[in-house]
């Protein structure tokens, strides 16, 4: 494969190391492309160019999480920007824990283990009762790095944490994602001269991947497709993985909640005609593009949630549809100025970078719009104080 064929002028170019890292993975998908007569499905694309063991971007030992390119990373998320999300965060936690008189924790895809350390320590201040703290992540690399960060954290509270490598039948507690969502494979489906198509990957004479349509055939799909507006040339996704995803974590739920944090829309939003050219996006080096081709395993491509249908798939389980609102409201209403206003203002060294990040989280111009705060419960008979107003679930 020709590197440069998918190379956006803007982009850094990654080590060899690495190149090869992400040609032995080309290689991989290419002969499965070739098994499969041609023509893979993007969804399985993207998971293998996400999740394949040791050369995948989340398989894989990338930096990825961070503030900036210096430090090798793709993109930031909210716990590394700034400990007050994980400080305010714990206090809806806290309540869920208390209110479904549950002990245990659980997160999906810690990262680099900021959020966990940020909430441990906040829990533990806020005097929660919790015993466990288990963490999924197929990463290794970040399996590593999570651990490191709690040791150095909170080592009196490390001893808790423990990582699982399949999930329970059944688990009582909160369970925590955030930014998993919009990490998980989706379908493509392009609308072209009236006539909807999903959109699949090819390998082309020299090697390089490509775009490639086929007419729908699944009744369910074009049941599903036609009820989009599409006015001419339209893109867009479907959400099985993730909507199998919030079943199965509300099916394991016996008792306790799930709280889910990620970017994305209401379905009358997500399918909007005006949002022809679909939310697929890939992150390299703080740097956004709409190549998934660039560099597999080595970027990251992700898609924005219909959270429509997360609610409908938790809904379906028989679990209560707790709440549904931005994060700015989720955040206000948990207390993050309270959080903020224990920092001395008179120390500018600490609160001005504090407050920054506070409206990073919190402007609609940055993520706090974007950003949305869905949870789903069994045994919690009230809402939680962080839904409290500005609660959307009539919009899904």
């Amino acid at each position: 494969m020709n590197p440069k064929a998918h190379q956006p002028d803007s982009l850094p170019a990654p080590g060899p190391t690495a190149l090869a890292q992400s040609e032995t993975l080309a290689a991989q998908i290419r002969a499965e492309i070739a098994e499969a007569g041609g023509w893979l499905p993007f969804d399985r694309y993207m998971e293998r160019a996400l999740y394949a063991p040791g050369l995948g971007y989340y398989g894989g030992g990338s930096v990825k999480f961070g503030r900036r390119p210096e430090d090798g990373s793709d993109f930031v998320t909210a716990p590394e920007l700034s400990p007050l999300f994980a400080a305010t965060l714990a206090r809806p936690v806290a309540q869920a824990l208390e209110a479904s008189g549950t002990r245990n924790l659980m997160e999906f895809g810690a990262g680099t283990g900021k959020l966990a350390a940020g909430l441990l320590k906040a829990l533990d201040a806020l005097g929660a009762q919790f015993d466990t703290y288990s963490i999924v992540d197929l990463s290794g690399e970040l399996r590593e790095r999570q651990r490191a960060t709690l040791e150095a954290d909170v080592p009196a509270l490390a001893a808790r944490v423990r990582w699982l490598d399949a999930l329970p039948e059944q688990f009582e507690g909160v369970l925590i994602g955030n930014e998993v969502l919009d990490a998980m494979p989706v379908r493509l489906f392009a609308h072209t001269g009236a006539i909807w198509h999903e959109r699949g990957v090819i390998v082309r004479d020299g090697g390089e991947f490509d775009f490639e349509d086929r007419p729908v055939t699944r009744a369910e799909d074009a049941e599903f497709l036609q009820e989009i507006e599409a006015e001419g040339d339209y893109v867009t996704e479907t959400h099985d993985a993730a909507r199998a995803f919030a079943r199965t974590i509300c099916t394991m739920l016996t008792r306790g909640a799930a709280l889910l944090i990620d970017y994305g829309f209401p379905r009358h939003e997500y399918y909007h005609a005006q949002r022809a050219g679909g939310t697929l996006m890939c992150h390299y080096r703080h740097r956004a593009h709409s190549d998934p081709f660039v560099y597999p395993g080595l970027q990251d491509i992700t898609a924005h949630v219909e959270f429509t249908g997360i609610a409908e798939a938790g809904v379906e389980t028989g679990a209560d549809l707790l709440g549904y609102t931005s994060q700015a409201r989720f955040l206000l209403n948990a207390g993050i100025t309270e959080v903020l206003g224990e920092i001395d203002p008179t120390d500018t060294k600490r609160f001005l970078p504090a407050a920054n990040s506070v409206q990073k989280l919190l402007s609609e111009a940055e993520m706090g719009e974007l950003f949305k705060v869905i949870a789903f419960s069994r045994g919690i008979e009230e809402t939680l104080d962080a839904f409290a107003s500005g609660d959307r679930t009539h919009s899904l």
